[in-house]
């Protein structure tokens, strides 16, 4: 019996050092997002003369880094398989549009009088170097009035529309421009501005293992899809053009037996 009672007071403290040691790690792998969260989050608060109503502006620029360590963070909280972290980092990035925009997580805790920041993609900027970019995309509930805390993500174009170029390429930094506007007594005619250096950063590194194969997968499917679109389209031009060469010699075969 004593041998037994031994063993299991063994096994008790076996138990007892393993949670300590996931608790530790969870607690290693929260600070550590928590940094990165903390370097990658910009804010702005405003408070009235009445030091009683308020508003602060977070914004939460997705960096290469920051992504990173979201995945990270929900891959050791979820003690996902390497199977599922790929999967899930897979979906992610692509939900972010990535590939394509520049995500920026906004947030509003507006403790004063009521917002009205509708139609938001009018009271948002991109600053990259000396030009300013709107949004093309947003969240939705961006548009509604609101007090209290509302936050979304925010979609910037990451190539120039007529050029194709990267316009984040040579960048040192960018600032997101809030309007005056989404606060007016509060923010007494000043231009919210948020900063970000990301000489840094390259959203590239994101794209490795199994995931960056299903991206350049998904790529050149699509990429194949759209040649096919076009063969499609220079062969029925081709068909037209040859109609007509058709009837034109054909006419001309007339005319010449006159």
């Amino acid at each position: 019996m004593g041998g037994i009672y031994a063993m299991k007071k063994v096994i008790s403290a076996l138990l007892f050092v393993m949670l300590l040691a996931l608790a530790a790690a969870s607690a290693a792998n929260a600070d550590v997002f928590d940094n990165v969260l903390e370097r990658w989050t910009k804010s702005k608060k405003y408070i009235d003369e009445d030091r009683i109503s308020n508003l602060e502006v977070k914004a939460t620029y997705y960096s290469a880094e920051f992504i990173e360590a979201y995945i990270q963070k929900e891959a050791k909280n979820n003690m996902w398989t390497q199977q599922e972290a790929d999967d899930y980092k897979y979906n992610f990035l692509g939900a972010l549009k990535l590939d394509e925009m520049i995500p920026i997580q906004i947030e509003f805790i507006n403790n004063a009088e009521t917002m009205y920041l509708g139609p938001f993609d009018i009271m948002v900027k991109l600053r990259v170097g000396n030009k300013l970019y709107k949004p093309v995309d947003y969240d939705k509930r961006f548009n509604f009035k609101f007090q209290g805390k509302k936050e979304g993500l925010v979609y910037f174009r990451r190539f120039d529309e007529k050029t194709g170029k990267d316009l984040l390429k040579g960048a040192k930094n960018v600032t997101l421009e809030l309007s005056p506007t989404i606060s007016p007594n509060l923010t007494r005619g000043m231009t919210t501005k948020l900063l970000w250096d990301i000489a840094n950063d390259d959203p590239s590194k994101l794209y490795s293992g199994k995931a960056a194969d299903r991206f350049e997968t998904d790529r050149l499917l699509k990429r194949l899809d759209k040649l096919r679109k076009d063969k499609a389209g220079l062969e029925a031009q081709m068909k037209t053009v040859n109609d007509e060469i058709t009837t034109i010699q054909t006419r001309l075969d007339e005319l010449s037996k006159k």
